[in-house]
C-alpha cells in the first residue's frame, strides 16, 4: 500500500484502488470494508477510484470471445487432475490437450454455452493457446474462464463462469488506463503471459513491475498460513495485535505515521530479502517518543506505607505528559500516604549494580520525593513480602530548592486509593524463531508459536486519568 500511494505521489500520478474479486467463493464485503478502512487508516485517498474486476466482467468476457475468434483461445473438457498431467513438469514440456484444435466456430458455442449455464461446474475451461513446450509453465495454455456456480458479492448469480486472476489482472489494467502496475516478485514469472494477452489483444498496455516481499523476522506474512492462525484459534482474528496485518499493529498501538517512515527507510528490492522486526519497533518508539503523552502505570503492584506522612492528605504534583514536547502541558498525579510501585522496584536481598529501592536504601518517585524502605511485611503464612514501610523527605519534593539531592534511580509509582485497577496485556512475538518455516524434517512451523506471546496481568493500577482513555 505504501509503496504503490507512495509512488504515485512521488511522481505526481494517481493510485487506483481495485480489488481483485474473480474468485466470488473466496470474496467478502466484509474483507473489502476492511482493506479500505486499512488504507484510509494509512492516509492514503484513492478519491473517486475505487475499482472491482467485476466492474469489467462483460468486457473481459468479450476480450475472451476475441481471443477465440482469433484463435488464440480454446474450450477444454479436460478435468484439473487431466490438466496438470498435461502440463509437464519444470524440465518435461507439456502435452497439448486433445480439444486444442476444436474449430473457433465450435469453440465460439461452447464458451457462449458455458456462460448460458449449460455445463456443470469444473466440467469445462477456457484457456489460452500459447506453448505447452514452453520453458515458462505460466505460459503453456493458461486457463482464462472456468465455470462456477458460486453467488458473488457484488454481481449476484450474474455470472457462472469467471476469469483467473492472470486473465484479469492485465486487462483491468488497460482499461483503467494504468501506467505501471506494480507487483510482488512472485509475479515476475508472470508478467510473458501478461504481455501475452494486451499483445494479442492490441489494447494499451501498462508496464508491470515486481519488486521483492517484505518478510520480517519472528513474523509470517504467508495470507494461507495467516488464515490456518485464525482458523484453528491459535489468535483471536485478523486483528489480534500479535498478527502482521494493519488491523492488528493498528491495536498493538502502532501509528500509521510509524509504518510509512518503517516502508521508507527499508525501501524496495528486486531480491527476497528478511527485515529484522527491530526496526519497526524502532521506527514506533521513535515516533512515540514524540507525540505520546506519559503516564504512569504499576504492572505487578507492592504496596508502599510512608510512615510519616500525614494520614488522610493527597498533593495533586505536577507531571509533564511529554519530556519531548513542552507544548503538550503537565497533569496533576496525587499523591498520598499509601502507593503502588513495580514488585521488581524492590529487592530485600539487591545484587550488585541494583540501585532501586532495597532495605535502608533511598530513591525518587519521579515528580514526587525521595523515599527510604525501613521495613518489610511479610505473610506469615507463605513469607511473601505483602508491603514495604518507607518514610519520605518532605524537603525532596520535584520542583523544590531541595530536590536536586541526588540518588542513583528514579521508579514510578502510583496513590492507592487513586489508580484505576486494569489489565494489561503484554505482547511478544507470536513465535520463538526468527524464521518460523526454520523447522527440522518432518516438523510443522507451528511448533515454533511462542506460547508466551501474550501475558494477561488482571491486578494492574495506573494512573486515574486514564479511567477516561478509549480503546
Amino acid at each position: 500500500i505504501c509503496l504503490n500511494f507512495g509512488l504515485a505521489s512521488e511522481f505526481g500520478g494517481l493510485c487506483n484502488l481495485r480489488f481483485d474479486d474473480t474468485n466470488p467463493s473466496k470474496e467478502d464485503v466484509e474483507y473489502v470494508e476492511s482493506i479500505k478502512e486499512d488504507v484510509r487508516w494509512l492516509g492514503f485517498d484513492w478519491q473517486d477510484r475505487e475499482f472491482f474486476a467485476s466492474d469489467y466482467f462483460e468486457e473481459l468476457y468479450q476480450f475472451a470471445v476475441q481471443l477465440v475468434k482469433a484463435g488464440k483461445a480454446f474450450v477444454c473438457d479436460l478435468n484439473a487432475d487431466q490438466m496438470r498431467e498435461y502440463r509437464g513438469t519444470l524440465t518435461e514440456p507439456g502435452r497439448n490437450s486433445p480439444f486444442r484444435d476444436r474449430s473457433v466456430d465450435e469453440n465460439l458455442d461452447l464458451f457462449h454455452l458455458m456462460r448460458a449455464g449449460e455445463f456443470p461446474d469444473g466440467s469445462r475451461t477456457l484457456r489460452a493457446k500459447i506453448d505447452m513446450a514452453s520453458p515458462n509453465i505460466n505460459l503453456r495454455d493458461p486457463v482464462m474462464y472456468r465455470v462456477l456456480r458460486a453467488t458473488h458479492h457484488r454481481t449476484s448469480d450474474d455470472w457462472c463462469i469467471y476469469p483467473t486472476y492472470d486473465f484479469a489482472h492485465g486487462q483491468s489494467d488497460s482499461i483503467e488506463g494504468i501506467t505501471h502496475s506494480i507487483c510482488t516478485l512472485e509475479f515476475e514469472d508472470h508478467r510473458p503471459l501478461y504481455d501475452w494477452y494486451l499483445d494479442q489483444l492490441g489494447i494499451h498496455h501498462p508496464q508491470q513491475i515486481e519488486f521483492a516481499r517484505l518478510n520480517l523476522t519472528y513474523t509470517v506474512l504467508s495470507k494461507r498460513k495467516l488464515l490456518q492462525l485464525v482458523q484453528q484459534k491459535f489468535v483471536s482474528g485478523w486483528d489480534d495485535p500479535r498478527m502482521p496485518t494493519l488491523a492488528g499493529i493498528r491495536r498493538r498501538g502502532y501509528t500509521p505515521e510509524a509504518i510509512r517512515t518503517f516502508c521508507d527507510r527499508i525501501g524496495v528490492a528486486k531480491r527476497n530479502s528478511t527485515v529484522d522486526i527491530a526496526m519497526l519497533e524502532h521506527c514506533l518508539r521513535e515516533d512515540l517518543n514524540k507525540r505520546a503523552s506519559r503516564v504512569m502505570a504499576v504492572l505487578r503492584p507492592i504496596k508502599v506505607v510512608l510512615e510519616n506522612y500525614p494520614e488522610g492528605q493527597v498533593e495533586e504534583l505536577e507531571a509533564v505528559n511529554n519530556p519531548e514536547d513542552a507544548a503538550m502541558g503537565t497533569r496533576k498525579v496525587p499523591f498520598s500516604r499509601v502507593l503502588y510501585i513495580e514488585q521488581d522496584d524492590f529487592r530485600e536481598d539487591p545484587p550488585k549494580g541494583f540501585f532501586r529501592l532495597s532495605l535502608n536504601k533511598e530513591v525518587r518517585l519521579r515528580y514526587a520525593y525521595i523515599i527510604r524502605c525501613v521495613g518489610v511485611d511479610k505473610d506469615p503464612a507463605t513469607g511473601q513480602i505483602v508491603q514495604l514501610r518507607c518514610t519520605f523527605d518532605p524537603e525532596t519534593k520535584s520542583g523544590s530548592s531541595q530536590s536536586s539531592r541526588k540518588v542513583k534511580a528514579t521508579i514510578h509509582w502510583v496513590s492507592a486509593a487513586h489508580a484505576v485497577e486494569a489489565e494489561v496485556r503484554l505482547y511478544d512475538h507470536l513465535f520463538t524463531k526468527e524464521e518460523p518455516d526454520d523447522v527440522p524434517a518432518g516438523s510443522d512451523w507451528l511448533e515454533n508459536l511462542n506460547p508466551n506471546s501474550l501475558e494477561r496481568l488482571t491486578a494492574c493500577r495506573v494512573e486515574p486519568c486514564l479511567s477516561a482513555a478509549k480503546s
